[in-house]
Formats: structure tokens, C-alpha cells, sequence
């Protein structure tokens, strides 16, 4: 059977290929090749004879356009620009964007660091200061080719993705569109109510997986997923737990925030609604990839009843939490 690159988008992808493109953009490795954890594209670190290191990112095939990474590529340069602690492409000649045998990639460099720790209060508001220096700069420009964040991409495309790619068990069909159904509608609800909130561009998938931690403190790595959307997208992924968990980093956060930038409190009403949307964005986005053989590898319960039992489940609480929130103020 001939498998086709949208089956296996980084068949070719072989360490040769890597060292050779490296070498064309004028990087010569000493051949320690680490593939690092990534499942959207591929990214290794390179080693050279020197004391520097590269990481190299391979864009999975018709993901962007060059226009849209070039975007993100721009906002993360006008970011380091301004010293923001960003992982920003190498540039040469000005461009960022490299193609080596149908491959588009990217070179960044090797930045120190390890695994945020949040549980000093002093890091969740020098987080906080942090992402309101970025969103200073994210608010100058828009992007013109970078998506939105929007209920329509994250939320109905998603939905209509999984049904029609029949990942959802027939005993559980009628669930699932049922609670998703309903979870849109509470969701467009709040959005509804809060009405217009200033847009900007931002980092877009601000988790902890995202952040290095240096004696500096957060470096932020990967804008893979920067798009226009509220500031509160970049907020909320470090709040979980119960309510007064979430109070309490909340607190941290926009203490931190606030000495640099303003924040709209309206958008406190968007948390919850935003999490039903990655909920739903996330089932889809595995469900977009099982093609790709990496991912029935990480995700083996995806095909599985019982996590479409658990994600019903999910959306369902995820419902209770918009209509019930937890109650986040200063």
C-alpha cells in the first residue's frame, strides 16, 4: 500500500534530512540529535561543536500558510525586540521561514530553563507582568492572516469535525450531541452577554508545557497557536482547581498584571466558556490527527467508549461551571 504524505506527513522526515537542512541554513552539527516532545510538528535540539545549540522546527505540512507563520514569526521578533523573554526565530537575510526538500522549517535557539513552578505567589504575578508586557506589543498591530479566537473556529468547526468523522461510539452519538449542543449554546449565551471585548494579538496557547523558567524568570517558546483573541486567553490556563484555588492565582496573576497593563473585568466571564471551547477544539484536534501514526501512539484511548463516556461527562460539568463560575475578583 503506498502511503500518502497527508497519512504520514513526516514520513521523510529522517535525521539525514534534519542535519542536511541545518547545514543549508549555514548550521553545522556535531550529530547529537535530540527529537524534543512535540505533536502538531516536529522539533529537534542540535548540538555543535561549539557550546550552541538550535532547535529546529519542521511545520506540519498544510497546517499555515507562509503568510500565517510568517505572522507569528514577525510578532515573536517585534516581541525580543523589545527584550520579552520569547524564543525568537533566526533570521537570515530577514527571512525566518526555510523550505528543505519540501519541508518548511524554522530555527530557534536553545534557551535554558525548566518547568514553571507556580506555587510561590511571586511567580504567578511575575507571569502576570510578563504577559502584560506582551499584550503592550500584541496590541499595537493586528494580524492580518492569523486566526481568531472565536466560537465558530474552536467551538462549532470542532463539533461538526467529530461528528462527521465518526470518531463518537453510536451508543453514545446522541450524547454527545446533546451536551455539545448544549455547551455551544451557553457558551454563544455568555459571549452574548458580555458583549465586544478589545482583541489583540497574543500568544494563544499560553499553558505551562509553554513556559521555560530561568533564573529571570518565564520565557515563553512556541507561538505556534498566536492568533487575535481577548487578553484573558493568555490568563486563564493557569487557573484550576477548585474555586478558592482558582481565586487565590487569580489574585496573583492580575496582581501582577495590572502593573503594567489594564484589564477588562467583563472578560472574567469569558474563563469558563473559553475552557468549554478547548474541550471541544482538543477532542477535534486529536480526532484531525489520527491519521498521523504519532497520534494513536499518544493518545490510545481516543478510539476508546470509555473516554467518550468521560468526555460526555466533561462537557456536561463544563456547562454547570459557566452557569455557576467561580466567583474571581480582585
Amino acid at each position: 500500500m503506498t502511503i500518502s504524505v497527508t497519512a504520514q506527513p513526516f514520513a521523510a522526515l529522517t535525521p539525514e534530512l534534519v542535519l542536511d537542512a541545518a547545514a543549508a541554513v549555514g548550521i553545522d552539527g556535531d550529530g547529537r540529535l535530540l527529537a524534543l516532545n512535540s505533536y502538531e510538528n516536529r522539533v529537534y535540539r542540535l548540538g555543535t561543536a561549539g557550546a550552541e545549540a538550535w532547535v529546529l522546527k519542521f511545520y506540519r505540512p498544510r497546517r499555515w500558510s507562509d503568510a500565517q507563520i510568517r505572522e507569528e514569526h514577525d510578532f515573536t521578533l517585534s516581541l525580543a525586540e523589545r527584550e520579552l523573554p520569547v524564543a525568537a526565530p533566526l533570521a537570515i537575510d530577514t527571512e525566518t521561514l526555510f523550505e528543505h526538500r519540501g519541508f518548511r522549517f524554522a530555527v530557534f535557539p536553545c534557551l535554558p530553563g525548566r518547568a514553571p513552578e507556580l506555587d510561590s505567589p511571586e511567580a504567578l504575578a511575575l507571569l502576570g507582568r510578563t504577559l502584560a508586557r506582551i499584550h503592550a506589543v500584541g496590541g499595537l498591530e493586528r494580524f492580518q492572516d492569523r486566526p481568531a479566537i472565536s466560537i465558530e473556529r474552536l467551538g462549532r468547526r470542532a463539533r461538526a469535525d467529530i461528528l462527521a468523522g465518526r470518531f463518537v461510539p453510536d451508543a453514545l452519538r446522541a450524547s454527545y450531541e446533546s451536551a455539545s449542543a448544549h455547551l455551544l449554546g451557553v457558551i454563544e449565551r455568555e459571549f452574548e452577554s458580555v458583549g465586544p471585548v478589545p482583541m489583540i494579538r497574543l500568544h494563544g496557547d499560553c499553558h505551562l508545557g509553554n513556559i521555560l523558567w530561568n533564573e529571570r524568570g518565564p520565557v515563553f517558546v512556541d507561538l505556534d497557536d498566536c492568533a487575535m483573541g481577548p487578553r484573558v486567553q493568555d490568563l486563564w490556563m493557569f487557573l484550576s482547581g477548585d474555586a478558592g484555588e482558582q481565586q487565590s492565582a487569580w489574585e496573583r496573576v492580575i496582581s501582577g498584571y495590572e502593573d503594567f497593563g489594564n484589564f477588562d473585568y467583563r472578560e472574567l466571564r469569558l474563563i469558563e466558556p473559553l475552557r468549554g471551547l478547548r474541550m471541544l477544539h482538543h477532542a477535534a484536534w486529536i480526532g484531525g490527527r489520527w491519521h498521523d501514526p504519532a497520534f494513536p501512539r499518544a493518545f490510545p484511548w481516543f478510539g476508546e467508549p470509555r473516554y467518550w463516556e468521560s468526555h460526555v461527562g466533561d462537557l456536561l460539568d463544563q456547562i454547570a461551571a459557566i452557569e455557576d463560575p467561580p466567583i474571581l475578583r480582585r
